[in-house]
């Protein structure tokens, strides 16, 4: 069954005209604790995907912004890498507490900036609190290995310290989320930072560092706007930044590690991913759909961990299809302010829909046909169809690369055996998904999966006590939990002679 858009979606659209995004942070670069002009005269515009309009400029920044943010950040540090845990923690928890004070503001800017339904701005402003609070607990509860004489006449003691000052590059489609995944633990072990958002989406991080001015240490926490190859490339290859930390396109993350290899610099990179949902004949098939309906079209499906592609065994592959599509057909397509129960929202930008539109075109070209969606959607805005391509056979292009948007594919395997190597055949290693009601196989199969994270009976469920990060092409380097403190500082090891 294929439903074009005339049939089955439409976008729906605020009732008034547009209007003026309330709450927009200072034009400017945000260094030393204060915005500051740029260097340059250079304007980035920032768009609502929504509407096509423009609703922001933005500097475009330049190596010198870069430096001038280094040196804010590199003077800082010091005294708050030597501040206590205790004190870093009360520090976390007052930024946890601004953004709760500010959240409809954030939220605001956060869907008028990318599109995103309220439900989905709400659970990204309520998720980043829930980092912060939870950072300023953690680094409170550091461990590593006892002190203790492990050569005789000698007492080791292990100390983690701050690396120094972090260089931060955040993406489009979280882009308050991740700059709190970033920020929070790399201020809970004592660096500094200086981050450069997305050029399409840095409204609510120059807010949160505008409602933060004040209440922090100056020059901890530093944002400067601009291009990645201007910008980002500064922060790579910065001899005073210690380490560099990205999540975007596994491109983008190549380009850093590849600077950042020429002074030896760390890199932490979450990249992209291509999630497989395998599905074996004994699942509770209406619970699959279900949450591939949650996870494959979460936030228009431009997710990482998204719920992407479907390996369903083959008994059960036409059942589950006709399940899946009619739960994909239920989503509703909408901008920001046309109603509290919208769930798919526009693409990013222009060139990101064209990318997507391009996806499916190849899948038809190739013979694919669409069991859901398939197509575009009238302008303005920057809509796609939520789609479910059906029967793909294995090794098909549009099951192996990362499309980024609300498309769904699903095959169908013979055995265990083969979902394993089938889910396991892409470069992308983030994240999977297991439904099963065996016991067995919930326990082998995740640990035969070749990726960060494994769920099982469910999909892109996160916890700020669990790590998140991928294997291979998805990059290296853990957000979230202890995992991402031990990432964002370094191990010394201090061995006093007392046997002489």
């Amino acid at each position: 069954m294929t439903l074009t858009g005339t049939e089955r979606f439409t976008v729906r659209r605020p009732a008034a005209d547009h209007l003026a995004v309330a709450g927009l942070p200072p034009a400017g670069h945000f260094i030393g604790g204060s915005f500051v002009p740029g260097s340059s005269t250079d304007s980035i515009d920032v768009m609502d995907p929504a509407t096509e309009n423009v609703i922001a400029s933005v500097p475009a920044g330049t190596a010198a912004d870069v430096d001038l943010a280094v040196d804010a950040a590199v003077s800082a540090q010091k005294a708050w890498g030597s501040t206590t845990p205790k004190e870093r923690s009360g520090v976390l928890s007052r930024i946890a507490n601004i953004i709760e004070a500010n959240r409809e503001t954030l939220e605001q800017l956060e869907s008028a900036n990318t599109g995103k339904p309220r439900a989905v701005a709400e659970d990204d402003v309520s998720s980043t609190i829930d980092t912060f609070r939870f950072m300023a607990g953690a680094c409170r509860t550091l461990t590593s290995l006892a002190g203790g004489d492990y050569a005789t006449g000698h007492t080791s003691v292990i100390l983690r310290e701050p690396v120094g000052v972090v260089g931060v590059i955040t993406p489009w489609n979280y882009p308050l989320l991740m700059a709190a995944w970033k920020i929070a633990p790399i201020l809970a072990a004592g660096n500094s930072v200086v981050l450069k958002p997305s050029e399409q989406t840095p409204l609510s991080t120059l807010k949160l560092a505008e409602l933060v001015a004040g209440h922090i240490p100056d020059g901890i926490l530093n944002v400067v706007t601009g291009q990645g190859r201007t910008v980002g490339q500064r922060l790579a290859e910065h001899p005073d930044i210690a380490l560099v930390a990205l999540t975007g396109s596994v491109v983008s993350g190549q380009a850093v590690a590849e600077t950042a290899a020429r002074s030896v610099k760390r890199v932490h990179l979450e990249l992209g991913g291509k999630a497989p949902v395998v599905i074996f004949p004994d699942a509770d098939l209406a619970a699959a759909a279900a949450g591939v309906r949650n996870a494959g079209f979460w936030n228009a499906g431009q997710d990482c961990g998204a719920a992407c592609r479907v390996l369903v065994h083959e008994s059960v592959a036409e059942e589950f299809t006709n399940l899946l599509v009619g739960e994909v057909g239920s989503l509703i397509v909408g901008a920001p302010g046309a109603g509290d129960d919208i769930e798919i929202g526009p693409m990013i930008s222009r060139t990101h829909f064209e990318r997507v539109r391009d996806s499916l075109a190849e899948a038809k070209a190739d013979g694919f046909q669409a069991a859901i969606g398939g197509s575009v959607l009238d302008a303005p805005g920057y809509f796609i169809e939520p789609t479910v391509f059906s029967n793909v056979p294995a090794g098909a292009a549009i099951a192996s690369h990362e499309i980024f948007g609300p498309v769904v594919t699903v095959e169908s395997f013979s055995t265990t055996e083969e979902a394993i190597l089938r889910a396991n055949e892409t470069p992308y290693g983030l994240s999977a998904s297991v439904w099963t009601k065996d016991a067995g196989l919930s326990l082998s199969v995740p640990k035969q999966l070749d990726f960060g994270t494994v769920w099982v009976n469910s999909h892109l469920v996160l916890a700020c006590e669990v790590p998140w990060g991928g294997f291979k092409g998805s990059g290296y380097g853990r957000d979230l939990s202890l995992y991402a403190l031990d990432d964002f500082s370094r191990t010394k090891h201090v061995m006093i002679n007392h046997g002489a």
